[in-house]
């Protein structure tokens, strides 16, 4: 049996599309969609929303409830070595400036 969640769009139930009808004629509603578990979106927040749009409809309503799950107070750095190098190119010579991460231990 193939795995599904329902979308997580706060307004998926609302938007007026043949797909999203159920019910019998008279007691007929809009539903959230199903979103199918693959591969492809196993390991990522796509196996929660049907579409873009309710991605987007899901963070503009919760970003700042997302934002206090981990609170970032202070930038994030990553140590790096800059230098230039100069480069033959099919317009003749040029600077290229090449950015190295360093390594560095995490404690």
């Amino acid at each position: 049996m193939s795995e599904h969640n329902w979308c997580h769009g706060p307004d998926c139930h609302t938007y007026s599309t043949q797909d999203r009808i159920r019910g019998t004629k008279g007691s007929k509603v809009l539903r959230t969609r199903k979103v199918k578990v693959t591969e492809y979106n196993r390991n990522g927040g796509w196996q929660y929303f049907c579409s873009q749009g309710c991605w987007n409809d899901f963070f503009h309503k919760y970003a700042s409830q997302c934002r206090n799950i981990a609170p970032r107070n202070e930038p994030l750095e990553t140590p790096i070595d800059v230098t230039k190098e100069e480069r033959e190119g099919w317009r003749g010579t040029y600077t290229e400036t090449v950015i190295n991460k360093l390594d560095t231990v995490q404690q």
